[in-house]
């Protein structure tokens, strides 16, 4: 008996396999192992968290659905400030914060992904600009309400589980971050590999083909683009509860520019990309910023060119590039 074929066209047989390999396995023991290692850097390892989570949700619409963003950072923002403001006004559970954050993120994503799908490349960044700096300056407006230029104060966060609080060593924000981290990979990892990821790889390659197989393109973005500004919004959140303050650059352009040199670096695509492009960006700004306080973006600039040039795909895609030609030359 034939198997039947998914929504996408693709053979159920032909789904990619959800067992894990045992280099994933490993990646996700290194930051285990880097808690003990690296005592002094927690905080360092939770804002690396922070940013692979909201590099996570960016992929998930440009590198599978060709979404190209430049306003990323509005969903980020919108999760920080509803989460900072639940805590400000007395609601400081976290885990109910962020799930609130994401509800938030993800229904202003869908109210305004009618808006952005619709068009092709350059319209979709013109949107997302537009939007992004709309929402930007109706917070820098709303001063009594997100505090302006001054940022969001008086943020106070509960204990998590009513357990572990949140202190100065950095303990509890490393793991609740990392926690988070882990579990929406997890959806986002098995809903890549869904029939629903395959479709939105189909639109990918062939937008304008996927229609003749009987799949709605619309809707498919509406959803991944409303899914990408929820995850997004956690990312937002996250960083509010853990630092206890929200500033109103997480709503601002240069957070979404160097959300896309973060994937740009990892890799767009690949998930993993994400994670790894966001904690090299990490690790090298603070590496040359402790260099030099002032050239240090130079330097940075120039890896990026010197990485644009010679590994196509970022640190995942070059790498996997060149395993491809060490195994051609060995057969």
């Amino acid at each position: 008996m034939r198997r039947k074929a998914t929504a996408t066209g693709v053979r159920a047989s032909a789904l990619p396999t959800a067992r894990w390999r045992p280099l994933e396995i490993v990646f996700w023991l290194l930051p285990v192992a880097a808690y003990f290692l690296f005592p002094r850097y927690l905080t360092l390892g939770s804002q690396i968290f922070i940013a692979g989570l909201f590099a996570l949700s960016l992929d998930l619409i440009m590198g599978y659905a060709r979404i190209i963003s430049l306003g990323h950072a509005a969903f980020f923002g919108i999760g920080a400030y509803t989460a900072g403001l639940l805590a400000r006004y007395g609601w400081g559970e976290p885990v109910s914060g962020l799930a609130a954050a994401a509800a938030v993120a993800a229904v202003v994503g869908l109210l305004t992904s009618f808006l952005v799908v619709r068009g092709q490349d350059l319209t979709r960044l013109m949107v997302t600009l537009g939007i992004g700096l709309m929402l930007y300056e109706a917070a820098n407006q709303a001063s009594s309400i997100t505090g302006g230029v001054d940022g969001l104060s008086g943020v106070e966060m509960n204990k998590l589980f009513g357990l572990f609080a949140f202190g100065l060593s950095g303990k509890t924000a490393y793991w609740y971050c990392l926690g988070v981290l882990f579990i929406v990979f997890c959806f986002a990892r098995t809903l890549v590999r869904s029939p629903f990821g395959l479709s939105l790889r189909g639109i990918r390659e062939g937008e304008r083909r996927m229609p003749a197989i009987g799949v709605s393109v619309h809707r498919k973005l509406i959803a991944i683009y409303t899914i990408g500004a929820g995850i997004a919004g956690v990312a937002g959140a996250l960083l509010a509860q853990t630092t206890q303050f929200v500033g109103i650059d997480s709503l601002g352009f240069p957070r979404s520019a160097e959300l896309l040199i973060m994937l740009v670096l990892g890799g767009a695509g690949y998930l993993y990309g994400a994670l790894v492009g966001a904690a090299t960006f990490m690790l090298l700004q603070d590496y040359l910023s402790n260099l030099s306080a002032v050239y240090w973006q130079f330097w940075l600039g120039l890896s990026l060119v010197l990485l644009v040039l010679f590994a196509r795909g970022g640190l995942i895609g070059g790498t996997l590039g060149l395993r491809r030609r060490m195994m051609g030359k060995r057969t």
